[in-house]
């Protein structure tokens, strides 16, 4: 059970030390007592769940941390303790079978437990259904991350919407990557463009029952469609891609100068896309957003359990 504690002290014991290695400015005797305070029975507050990490080589730039065990020990030393990891090898591969069958393997053996694997498939490919199965049956995952852009699809497929019903009906989550990275830096050969969100909350009213996670939404954010997005579907959008000062806090008030908000924060998860980002990034909008304590706990863990409780 979490501890009733104050906005400032929750920061100090959980947040503050997980991103000390951001600032080199920060002072010794600041470190010190924030030590002294949790060596004294502050409550830590809860641990994070990042739900936007991929495994193995992005296939354009070589990235420190695409081997697991660093990867790991890098999420483990930010607070994380659970994350949930696709697989940068499903992006331009075709055997997508082979690919889920080694992310689910690496989880296994590498994740040190905390690691839950969400494979892929590609609905505008043939026998994506039996993809789908072996995902759910072998190799027990709880959900599939989908790449539109990269696999050549809209969300208005007519086989999209099918996939979505079977997923549902499975009771597996479905994430959709909006963007792997910005298009300005894509390979000159490479066609993978920016998905669009607008078809999705029409899709979503023929399938109410799925469970449709946005992961970088930042851009599916933009636009009137947004509105109806919020209003009228349950879909909920990771932080990773989230820009601006104050951006989280900015964004869930209808403040934000970017977006066209208002975002509540039930709708709101912890997600760093690590490796690509740093997963610092992440830590900092929640540090540097004015967000109150029930707030934190919810974008750290409370909404992501909830989502895959369901």
């Amino acid at each position: 059970m979490i501890q009733q504690i104050d906005r400032r002290s929750f920061v100090k014991a959980s947040l503050l030390p997980a991103v000390w290695s951001l600032s080199a400015g920060w002072t010794t005797h600041t470190q010190v007592a924030s030590g002294r305070e949790a060596a004294a029975g502050t409550p830590q507050g809860p641990e994070i769940i990042d739900t936007n990490v991929h495994l193995f080589d992005w296939p354009f730039r070589r990235l420190k941390y695409a081997r697991t065990g660093p990867l790991v020990e890098k999420l483990r030393g930010h607070r994380i303790t659970q994350a949930w990891a696709g697989s940068f090898e499903a992006v331009l591969q075709k055997q997508l079978d082979g690919v889920n069958r080694r992310l689910a393997e690496e989880c296994r053996i590498a994740g040190d437990g905390m690691l839950l694997p969400f494979g892929s498939v590609n609905p505008a490919w043939p026998d994506w259904e039996e993809d789908l199965r072996r995902c759910d049956e072998q190799h027990r995952m709880p959900g599939i991350r989908l790449y539109p852009g990269y696999h050549g699809y809209t969300l208005d497929h007519p086989e999209f919407v099918r996939l979505l019903a079977v997923a549902a009906q499975r009771g597996l989550l479905v994430q959709i990557a909006i963007r792997l990275e910005d298009e300005r830096v894509h390979h000159p050969t490479l066609d993978a463009p920016l998905v669009d969100a607008a078809p999705l909350p029409g899709i979503l009213k023929q399938v109410p029952s799925a469970r449709v996670q946005l992961i970088n939404s930042g851009e599916a954010l933009h636009g009137r469609h947004v509105l109806d997005l919020v209003r009228d579907t349950q879909a909920t959008f990771d932080i990773a891609a989230i820009e601006g000062n104050g951006g989280l806090g900015r964004l869930i008030d209808g403040t934000h100068p970017t977006y066209d908000g208002p975002v509540g924060v039930e709708r709101l998860l912890f997600g760093s896309h690590a490796p690509y980002f740093p997963c610092e990034s992440a830590l900092m909008k929640l540090f540097e957003s004015p967000l109150v304590l029930g707030q934190l706990q919810q974008l750290m863990r409370g909404n992501a359990e909830r989502l895959l409780a369901v």
